[in-house]
């Protein structure tokens, strides 16, 4: 009995450990864009997008001298690094192994590329317009333009080579991304066509957005498209599943809303900030449902999300040009790697208790024909006492106390 009681013990202990151990295992911290942290700039340029990709967080800017890229692995300590040349980098993007950043203004050297985010070489761009935005998807980068005639897309595959595609419109294109297996540019311009779709990047198509507001940055994630607009009245968020199909939504407040970005589970905006104070990003579980959220005062232009951290960056402030939000670099890998640890040792406890349990089933059915053995020995004597025994030959009866053997029997 002791022995049945110390393994049902057992059992139940080895639950409450596990369980113990399952909830180390899913508390780390992670990003959330709720509370948000300043960070020092490795200078006070007017930087205008942040992009994450092979480790490093990567910035460009439209001024500073032989300073307009900017790199950190952590997106605390930033780095100052020469740009290929001092012209108006306003986007950039990783894909394929390169980064790849576009300007507004340059000749015939719009685009440069590096593999690191340190070094930079200048590309020859399809043609001089103002490149306002670049993305990569489907083995394919895609920049729009605000500028140019029947021209305003560029294509390339590799980031070095680029070629003009015809635009569904010669609209504003401000912002462009992939998802879902298309390509879906927005535009601050255009009559009620300020959307372009195409599945190659190469053949664009006029799409209905959902109010002609000046949309400046569009993300995909969790299955849904996502633009943001810095005008408009309480419906400065508009959303699609597929890109061809639009629905205004509710930004958190009508601030100049410049970028969105989408990573763990939630999307986060961030605004310019011109007479806007403390309320300078917004985050959604879906795009739909926005909360303002407490941030640095400053103009933020974009948002990155990468390595369990969201990062913005500025184009004012004195020092402090970008912020974060969510558990950074190495502390997320050192977390993840500690966690990691808590599993392996909660898989080792929780295989030794199995083991133990095993075992002292194992010792209880072994003791199962003892007890049946010791049934019978008890039935027996209990059989005598309350009986007589009958015997003839190797035949034995009973019969009841006091009452005669069956003939031929004798009494024993």
């Amino acid at each position: 009995m002791n022995l049945l009681k110390k393994y049902f013990r057992t059992s139940v202990t080895a639950v409450i450990l596990a369980s113990l151990f399952s909830v180390s295992v899913v508390s780390q911290a992670t990003a959330d864009g709720i509370t948000w942290t300043s960070r020092t700039s490795a200078a006070d340029n007017v930087w205008l997008e942040v992009a994450y990709g092979n480790g490093l967080f990567v910035a460009v800017s439209d001024s500073g001298t032989g300073n307009r890229v900017m790199t950190s692995p952590d997106g605390i300590t930033w780095t100052s690094r020469t740009s290929a040349p001092d012209i108006g980098w306003i986007s950039v993007t990783y894909g394929n192994g390169l980064f790849v950043a576009v300007s507004y203004t340059g000749i015939g050297n719009r685009v440069m590329t590096s593999p690191d985010g340190i070094t930079w070489t200048i590309r020859t761009s399809a043609s001089n317009n103002d490149w306002y935005s670049v993305t990569y998807g489907n083995g394919l980068f895609v920049a729009v333009s605000t500028t140019g005639t029947g021209n305003r897309v560029m294509t390339s595959p590799d980031g070095i080579t680029w070629t003009s595609r015809t635009s569904a419109e010669d609209n504003s294109w401000l912002s462009v991304t992939y998802g879902n297996g298309v390509f879906v540019a927005v535009s601050g311009t255009g009559a009620g066509n300020r959307v372009m779709t195409s599945p190659d990047g190469i053949t664009w198509t006029s799409r209905t957005s959902a109010a002609d507001n000046q949309w400046r940055s569009v993300i995909y994630g969790n299955g849904v498209f996502v633009a943001v607009s810095t005008t408009g009245a309480g419906n400065r968020v508009m959303t699609s599943p597929d890109g061809i199909t639009w629905t205004s939504r509710t930004s958190a407040a009508d601030n100049q809303w410049r970028s969105v970005i989408y990573g763990n589970g939630v999307f986060v905006a961030v605004s310019l900030g011109a007479g806007e104070a403390g309320n300078r990003v917004m985050t959604s579980p879906d795009g739909i449902t926005w909360t303002i959220r407490t941030s640095p005062d400053s103009g933020w232009t974009s948002v990155a999300y990468g390595d369990g951290l969201f990062v913005a960056v500025s184009y004012t402030g004195t020092g402090n040009r970008v912020m974060t939000s969510g558990q950074i670099g190495l502390a997320a890998r050192t977390t993840a790697a500690a966690n990691a640890e808590a599993a392996r040792v909660a898989a080792a406890v929780e295989a030794a208790k199995k083991a133990k349990e095993q075992k002292e089933l194992m010792e209880i059915l072994a003791l199962i024909p003892s007890i049946g053995e010791l049934t019978l020995s008890l039935g027996e004597t209990t059989q005598s006492l309350y009986s007589t025994k009958c015997v003839k030959g190797k035949t034995t009866k009973y019969v009841k106390y006091g009452a005669k053997c069956p003939k031929g029997y004798v009494k024993k």
